[in-house]
């Protein structure tokens, strides 16, 4: 009879011990974490611009397309709260991984991050960033994959281009499309790889673009070191991180690909066709982030 009071006992024990803590977790929840969340939105009407941020038309005798962009990377993220601050003293939110393997210090591609259209590219819970109002946007693009047309022997078809624009960038291997393109080295802002797929025939053709256009309107109070390729662009509407957030804040990344990819002319058709037409640039033309909350 002891025996079965003191089971029933340890019984009413446990009982009392779960309901308890079942109480305490109820009364303790988990605050939910909101985010700050990037995406990309690629643009080919958005307006064109050049280096300083005005609108620019394309030169007599070169020829320009807006590409299919496929997917894109970025190196460094940055929240500037006013026109006067200067690149890396507003709030970096995001730097990539980078490598000495090649020699100089360069942007690790193997370990980038790439998205295509409408695709988040970089989240940060909002709790921990720094509560603040901010103006402008300042993000570095490092590698870009899109579709091009171009014409070669009479046919128009369409090509992949890969083109590096960061500032230098170390490569093991990277496909344009389907083909590998092996480097294991550095290559600087500019390098490309085309690949085309004709009846069956593969090839892939890599070159060097001797410029890339890299739009910042904050040119004379703020500029950016040449070869960075840290675009600057102004918010839709100012961006304010509270720290109260109770949802998350995306921010859509609108780039300009308004004739983006251009080159010299040969004939004067506006037709792309290597090799006689020369690549001369492939920078985005331009960035509005738009906040969603």
């Amino acid at each position: 009879m002891s025996n079965q009071k003191n089971l029933i006992l340890f019984a009413a024990f446990l009982a009392t011990s779960f309901q308890g803590c079942k109480k305490d977790a109820e009364e303790t929840p988990v605050p939910p974490t909101y985010n700050l969340v990037f995406k990309y939105h690629f643009d080919s009407t958005q307006v064109r611009l050049n280096n300083f941020g005005q609108p620019e038309g394309i030169p007599a005798g070169h020829g320009a397309q807006s590409p299919k962009f496929n997917l894109m990377s970025s190196h460094y993220i940055e929240l500037a709260p006013d026109s006067l601050t200067l690149l890396g003293n507003g709030q970096v939110l995001y730097r990539a991984p980078e490598t000495s393997a090649g020699g100089s210090l360069a942007i690790d591609f193997a370990q980038s991050v790439n998205a295509g259209e409408g695709q988040s590219f970089f989240t940060i819970p909002l709790k921990s960033m720094t509560a603040g109002t901010y103006q402008w946007l300042r993000i570095s693009l490092a590698y870009q994959n899109y579709d091009i047309n171009f014409r070669a022997s009479g046919f128009d078809l369409t090509g992949t281009l890969a083109s590096f624009i960061g500032f230098n960038t170390y490569i093991t291997s990277f496909k344009p499309k389907d083909s590998s393109v092996v480097v294991n080295g550095n290559r600087l802002q500019g390098y490309w790889a085309f690949e085309i797929d004709t009846l069956g025939f593969t090839s892939v053709t890599t070159g060097q673009a001797p410029a890339t256009t890299v739009p910042n309107p904050l040119s004379a109070t703020s500029p950016v070191p040449a070869g960075s390729c840290v675009v600057t662009g102004k918010f839709d509407q100012p961006l304010i991180i509270t720290g109260n957030e109770t949802k998350d804040i995306v921010i859509n990344v609108s780039l300009s690909v308004n004739n983006s990819f251009e080159w010299i002319e040969a004939v004067g058709d506006n037709i792309f066709e290597p090799p006689a037409d020369v690549v001369v640039d492939m920078g985005v033309r331009g960035v509005i982030p738009y906040v969603v909350y």
